[in-house]
């Protein structure tokens, strides 16, 4: 059964995930803020809408896939620092219709995102929150790890949707349950890049070849999908942008936020938080976040890989 599914955010992730949508048969329509990044969508087959209002009109379900939390604020509530009446008119909120589904697939504050889902439930729609891991390559491939928050008879709306762009998906609780799971994600994330990262500057310092280190660690508790992936963009000095600094950077600082929200210490999310800071700092925010063991290089004083 196709839905008609109206799509925000057409970025790294964005695109991919709209794309698998549009080959699945979904109709589809589309807003960017940039009209370049329309013409994949446009190609194959979506509908380009003049705001995001005009695509909650046009659609059921609308997904939003946006960088931060001003965003998502700005596009589905037109509210925020700088709104104006003219913003609010062009909102998803000013075009949704009761029955209607937000889906958020953003990372962005488990707080805000409780707030974003009141506004839409005054008006008759619901909301879920959606956020996702697995990079641009899961993104692509439509295996991302999908983690939902919201009432459960909108996921089950969903769900069938959720199974194109992605392999596991779960429904962890109310909203704010998936911003809340994607904030752990992180954490772990996080940590394990920068124990990955430690692991193998102890190595080189050594004398000790990395790429056997790394070799051997897979094979045993050690291993994982960060220690292949992000260990091998280590080795080779590969920081082409899967999954930004920046954006890591900003995830920790939610994670950070949450944390303060809830007194809790959370020191190794801290100096992870230090080291994407660094990187970031030192105008290398859109290398893959795997660069922050450059970070740590520098720490150590010794010289970036060529």
């Amino acid at each position: 059964m196709t839905a008609r599914i109206g799509f925000i955010g057409l970025g790294i992730m964005g695109r991919p995930m709209a794309l698998n949508l549009l080959a699945a048969g979904h109709d589809l329509a589309v807003y960017a803020r940039r009209p370049e990044t329309l013409a994949p969508l446009t190609d194959a087959g979506a509908r380009a809408c003049a705001s995001p209002a005009e695509v909650a009109r046009e659609t059921d379900i609308v997904f939003t896939m946006l960088a931060d939390t001003p965003d998502v604020v700005e596009v589905v509530l037109g509210t925020g620092a700088d709104a104006d009446a003219a913003q609010r008119e062009r909102a998803v909120l000013a075009g949704i219709r009761p029955g209607g589904i937000v889906v958020d697939m953003s990372t962005i504050s488990p707080s805000v995102t409780r707030d974003i889902a009141a506004a839409l439930g005054a008006a008759g729609a619901e909301m879920l929150d959606a956020p996702v891991s697995g990079g641009d390559i899961g993104a692509r491939d439509g295996t991302l790890s999908i983690m939902v928050g919201g009432p459960a008879d909108a996921f089950a709306r969903v769900k069938p949707l959720f199974q194109v762009m992605g392999r596991q998906v779960v429904h962890i609780g109310d909203h704010g349950a998936g911003q809340v799971c994607k904030a752990c994600n992180q954490i772990v994330v996080g940590q394990t890049i920068a124990g990955v990262g430690e692991a193998l500057l102890l190595a080189e310092a050594a004398g000790v070849d990395g790429a056997r280190v790394r070799e051997a660690l897979l094979g045993g508790f050690a291993g994982s999908r960060i220690l292949e992936v992000h260990g091998q963009r280590m080795l080779a000095g590969d920081y082409r942008p899967g999954f930004k600094a920046a954006l890591h950077q900003k995830d920790m600082r939610i994670v950070q936020e949450a944390a303060h929200e809830l007194g809790l210490g959370l020191p190794g999310t801290a100096l992870v938080t230090q080291l994407l800071n660094a990187l970031v700092g030192q105008g290398e925010g859109g290398l893959d976040s795997a660069a922050l063991h450059l970070a740590q290089r520098r720490l150590n004083a010794r010289d970036d890989p060529a």
